[in-house]
């Protein structure tokens, strides 16, 4: 059973140098939450339904203070959404999985080198930074607290890193039996083939951009109603989205992607219900980089979640 429950979280930073820690207080926020019966696509079908879009959050939704990858960065995101969580999984040199987006620890943490050259233990004693490099006081999770953590709160998109085996992941997954709250990101039919055979459970969000990207999927055994499909991150295909819609693919569309993404147009100009725009388009998932703002807009534009709906609330 999926369930979104929320999290206490924590403040916005008050001043302090790049290399001090930043200190944060608990917040006295309720988040969303999110408790579903039934299968993972059924819960996305009936948002569907009802004319309803999430948003997922890439990276789990980092912010100045907030890094990405990081449960205290996921909690903040709750309280303004009841997002999906994307987030990224690599392996650490004697094997334990965590949460870390690129190769080298260089950019969000206050180490060095790459993401397999030090142990678990190592990687622990780390401290995240912001995406301003500003030093945080959170460490990077491991993949099975970040799990454990989710259980009851949201759903997490799992992107596997290049240091990451498909088996090992799933085997946590099965030995936490979260099958129905996680989401696998695959970007070919290959990858999408071999997790499906691992854990055929478990929906998979595959690069779909045209009727036979869905087709070959389908004909290399990943049914239709285990994906969600990612249509892309450069301008919407509302056709393409109605074909998806009637095979029961729900449609994942990205703003996200840095600079020149239409996140940044939209927060460049303030055209904020370009998000509800999209959403009407067909897009059940919007994948941004600023959850917060797509939701807002998506509230405003009444095609947002609401407490009650297919088993969403707060509290």
């Amino acid at each position: 059973m999926l369930r979104f429950l929320s999290a206490a979280s924590v403040l916005a930073l008050g001043a302090c140098s790049a290399e001090e820690p930043a200190r944060h207080a608990p917040a006295t926020a309720v988040g969303w939450s999110i408790a579903p019966e039934g299968d993972l696509n059924d819960f996305f079908e009936c948002l569907e339904a009802k004319g309803v879009t999430l948003v997922a959050a890439h990276r789990g939704g980092p912010g100045r203070g907030f890094p990405e990858n990081a449960i205290e960065t996921f909690e903040r995101t709750l309280e303004a959404a009841p997002a999906l969580l994307e987030i990224d999984v690599a392996t650490a040199a004697d094997g334990v999985l965590y949460l870390m987006h690129d190769d080298t620890l260089d950019r969000t943490t206050t180490g060095s080198g790459a993401t397999d050259a030090l142990s678990s233990a190592e990687i622990a004693k780390l401290s995240l930074r912001d995406g301003s490099g500003r030093v945080t006081a959170f460490r990077p999770p491991r993949f099975s607290d970040a799990l454990r953590w989710a259980k009851g709160r949201t759903i997490l998109e799992i992107d596997f890193k290049r240091t990451t085996r498909y088996e090992d992941v799933v085997a946590e997954i099965v030995r936490q039996q979260a099958g129905d709250r996680v989401v696998f990101i695959a970007y070919s039919t290959a990858q999408a083939q071999k997790l499906h055979r691992l854990a055929p459970d478990v929906m998979i969000s595959l690069n779909l951009a045209t009727q036979s990207d869905l087709n070959r999927a389908v004909a290399a055994g990943v049914p239709a109603d285990r994906l969600l499909g990612f249509t892309g991150v450069e301008a919407p295909n509302p056709r393409l989205f109605s074909v998806l819609n009637r095979q029961d693919v729900e449609v994942v569309f990205g703003t996200l992607g840095g600079r020149d993404s239409i996140d940044d147009e939209i927060a460049a100009t303030g055209d904020e219900a370009r998000y509800a725009k999209i959403a009407g388009m067909g897009a059940d998932i919007i994948a941004t980089d600023r959850p917060s703002a797509a939701q807002a807009a998506l509230d405003a534009a009444g095609r947002g979640a609401s407490t009650g709906l297919c088993g969403i609330g707060r509290g």
